[in-house]
């Protein structure tokens, strides 16, 4: 077996992001948690299904977010395909192969679903498969090479991390809220049940007042779009010390508005709390419940439409 030793996933929410720290920890790339999830857009992005399926933060098209994360000094390379695809067993051999010639280097590996559907980092591998580690990093495998990907969903994604050259902190910046703008006003595909920015809250809202809601998914999604929003003030807060002078006005501006909106989601994910794979999820059915949840997600959807208005603002400067 060769194997990472001190390849650690970092506990997060959004698990992705958690295994691209733990592998920038593990070389030695020193980013902050808040740095990471705002350079990415990922403080800022929204995926609401219109029944809070818990598939929401996942099932949106985050590859953007690794041609971001260059700005901040890693590259990740992957490969990536569907089990239905006509190639799917070469690429499940050559996500074997990167993998195997990554770890030989010294370089780390996380990938999609070698367990439940989650990130896991990849710290290891012998003859038949994966070694990964993903919630209390005690580590399971081998996991069979030629079984990624043949999952109910099918999705083959495996990546490796190595270092790169980080960008100067106003471009890092201006490409971040270029996402994060883009992406929330971006159209949903024909008869998609998801919704981002804005309307994906308009999504949260309607599930609770027509009563669709998915107890265990809304409990879910509050845990991990607080976590980002969270990491928004943060990021917006770091974003000003490092560019400062005359947006600072405007980083406070919208560290207001984020703030409001992450406090708001924090309470929600309270209201409604999500204690892992068992969580039932009845407080849904609950009128008093329901009735706050309402008034705090109101109250986030219109902070976070303000904190928007206020990133194109800085966006205009940049």
């Amino acid at each position: 077996m060769k194997k990472l030793e001190n390849l650690r996933w970092n506990p997060k929410w959004v698990t992705h992001l958690g295994c691209v720290k733990g592998c920038l920890e593990y070389l030695g790339i020193d980013v902050s948690d808040a740095w990471l999830y705002g350079a990415t857009g990922h403080a800022f992005v929204i995926n609401i299904h219109e029944e809070l399926c818990p598939s929401g933060p996942t099932a949106w098209n985050y590859l953007p977010l690794l041609e971001l994360g260059k700005n901040i000094g890693y590259v990740v390379d992957g490969v990536l395909s569907h089990k239905s695809a006509q190639d799917f067993a070469e690429k499940q051999r050559l996500a074997w192969k990167m993998v195997r010639e990554s770890i030989d280097k010294g370089l780390p590996c996380y990938g999609w679903e070698l367990d439940i559907p989650e990130f896991y980092v990849v710290y290891g591998y012998d003859e038949d498969g994966y070694y990964f580690r993903h919630f209390d990093n005690s580590g399971k495998g081998p996991k069979p090479w030629d079984e990624l990907g043949k999952t109910g969903i099918g999705e083959l994604e495996m990546h490796a991390v190595r270092p790169g050259e980080a960008a100067d902190d106003a471009f890092t910046v201006k490409r971040a809220f270029e996402f994060a703008l883009e992406r929330s006003k971006s159209p949903p595909r024909p008869k998609s049940p998801y919704k981002a920015g804005i309307a994906g809250y308009d999504n949260w809202i309607s599930a609770f007042e027509t009563g669709k809601v998915n107890g265990f998914g809304n409990a879910f999604n509050a845990v991990v779009w607080s976590e980002c929003r969270g990491f928004a003030v943060q990021f917006l807060k770091e974003a000003k010390e490092r560019l400062g002078n005359e947006l600072s006005p405007l980083f406070d501006e919208a560290i207001e508005y984020y703030g409001t909106t992450a406090v708001n989601l924090e309470g929600l994910s309270k209201v409604f709390p999500f204690h892992g794979p068992n969580t039932k999820g009845d407080e849904v059915k609950e009128a008093e419940r329901v009735e706050k949840g309402l008034e705090l997600l109101k109250a986030a959807r219109n902070a976070e439409d303000s904190g928007l208005k206020t990133i194109e603002k800085i966006l205009r400067k940049l």
